[in-house]
């Protein structure tokens, strides 16, 4: 599955009151800050505001082991009460947003991005 259906499905969720709202922060921050985020940052970008109004520093910064950099951990911390209404809306706007009129990479560009990023690590 990818990281973009899990997120899109996790906010349709949220808007319909079947998951809570840390389980949401969990998803959508990390997508925002993850690897796997690249192409999902500017939609989650209303959503990815009103959490980190909540909860400045919702990410910490560790070394990476495996890696040079650093790795990316979520912040476990209670969502404010008082900004879930503010939350919710930030949701309905991106999950009623259009979809993009740019077609979605074809198999050709998408092997071709994998390639450079083999060799770009």
């Amino acid at each position: 599955m990818s990281s973009a259906s899990s997120v899109d499905d996790a906010l349709t969720d949220y808007a319909a009151g079947r998951i809570t709202t840390q389980q949401l922060v969990g998803v959508v921050a990390a997508a925002y800050y993850g690897d796997g985020g690249r192409g999902t940052r500017d939609g989650l970008k209303p959503v990815i505001d009103v959490i980190e109004r909540a909860h400045p520093g919702i990410v910490e910064l560790s070394a990476a082991s495996d890696k040079p950099g650093f790795s990316v951990r979520l912040a476990e911390r209670p969502f404010p009460k008082r900004l879930e209404g503010e939350l919710r809306q930030a949701v309905a706007a991106v999950v009623t947003l259009p979809a993009s009129p740019v077609p979605p990479p074809g198999l050709f560009t998408r092997i071709v991005r994998v390639i450079r990023r083999v060799f770009s690590a």
